[in-house]
């Protein structure tokens, strides 16, 4: 009587708390997604470009411009001189409605001293509305982020080099000024204390603030660049590097070695054998054989004006600073490797000299020679 009866209502229960049991475990499963997700939002976004302020990164700021107070996703929020910012091609002053070419490069300053640094980069590039920037298609460059006129990069840059022209406005509006901020990455993806960045500010003199008359150096383009000084003016070479020149060297001088061994050999077998001809001539009392003087005095004036003539040349070429190189410096384009045959060039004049005048002296010999039977004939 005080027994319950087994009526299958227990079944339900238990099919119940299976059922909850389960969707807790996938609702913590979305959760974690989720905060994966937004954990990867900022350095998503850092890898299409920078935002235009520093509170747009999902990371504590206050709204200040990124171009000009920095990237504080990146390194604890703090500039390092690791990050090697650099910006070529600008003018001291600009011209109205002219166009410039500037080149931004950015780095560590370990892998440019040819250590194992980052080699993944970025940067943003203002001039505060003043002129224009335009590039061409393939650049990885956009317009920046909530920001028309600045520009950054759009994807991540494995060598940290773009191109990009900057044309200066159509009327004197003073002094312009950029801002330029670029980081270097490690590519793991999360901005952290890996990741480096510096920035750097310039200003382009208005039109007619320098005086025509002034240095024409002080009109040309400049470089400016912020970062490890030893880097930028004192970067050494690696043992990579050192040991490429070394085998370099070593290859041109056993090339060098192996010309002037090979030409001193082969003109000293001629000469010797010259040389023992003239020996065994004399030994045997023999003699060129004749030659008629009508034939005799054409060969050897030929021969005296080539022996002149070459004699003067390898006097010039010993005279002058210029140097005898192949392929022509005038025709490659420049830092093409060529050889330099002055040293070679000047030896062929000389001996071509040594060898008419000696056909010279043969042809006296077979002038004076005694006429043989065969001869008159």
């Amino acid at each position: 009587m005080g027994m319950r009866p087994s009526n299958g209502y227990e079944t339900p229960t238990a099919e119940r708390s299976t059922g909850g049991m389960m969707r807790a475990t996938v609702n913590r499963a979305i959760l974690c997604l989720m905060l994966l997700g937004l954990l990867a939002l900022p350095s998503m976004a850092m890898s299409g470009g920078p935002p235009a302020e520093t509170d747009n990164d999902g990371i504590d700021g206050n709204g200040d411009l990124t171009v000009r107070y920095g990237c504080t996703c990146h390194n604890n929020g703090a500039p390092s001189d690791r990050s090697v910012v650099m910006i070529t091609g600008v003018p001291v002053m600009y011209g109205l409605d002219e166009t410039y070419q500037y080149t931004i490069t950015v780095a560590d300053s370990l892998s440019l001293s040819g250590g194992d640094g980052n080699n993944k980069a970025g940067f943003l590039l203002s001039s505060a509305g003043m002129g224009a920037f335009t590039w061409a298609d393939g650049q990885d460059i956009r317009e920046a982020e909530k920001a028309p006129g600045d520009v950054s990069h759009s994807a991540i840059d494995s060598d940290g080099i773009w191109f990009l022209n900057w044309t200066a406005p159509t009327e004197d509006v003073g002094a312009v000024s950029f801002w330029l901020a670029g980081n270097s990455v490690d590519g793991s993806g999360v901005p952290d204390e890996g990741d480096y960045w510096n920035l750097l500010s310039f200003t382009v003199n208005a039109p007619g603030t320098i005086d025509s008359g002034d240095d024409a150096a002080t009109l040309e383009t400049r470089t400016i660049s912020v970062g490890d000084y030893d880097t930028l003016f004192l970067i050494e070479e690696s043992d990579a590097e050192k040991e490429a020149e070394r085998q370099a060297a070593l290859s041109l001088r056993i090339y060098e070695q192996g010309n002037l061994l090979y030409w001193t050999s082969l003109v000293a077998l001629i000469v010797g054998a010259v040389v023992q001809k003239e020996i065994l001539e004399r030994r045997y009392d023999e003699a060129p054989e004749f030659l008629a003087t009508e034939l005799a005095y054409p060969q050897a004036i030929r021969s005296g004006l080539i022996g002149v003539a070459a004699f003067a040349v390898g006097v010039r070429w010993m005279a002058s600073d210029a140097s005898i190189s192949f392929p022509p410096d005038s025709i490659v384009e420049e830092g093409t490797r060529t050889f330099d045959l002055t040293s070679f060039a000047i030896g062929c004049a000389f001996f071509i000299s040594a060898w008419a005048a000696y056909s010279v002296y043969r042809t006296v010999l077979a002038a004076r020679a005694e006429p043989q039977i065969k001869d008159t004939l």
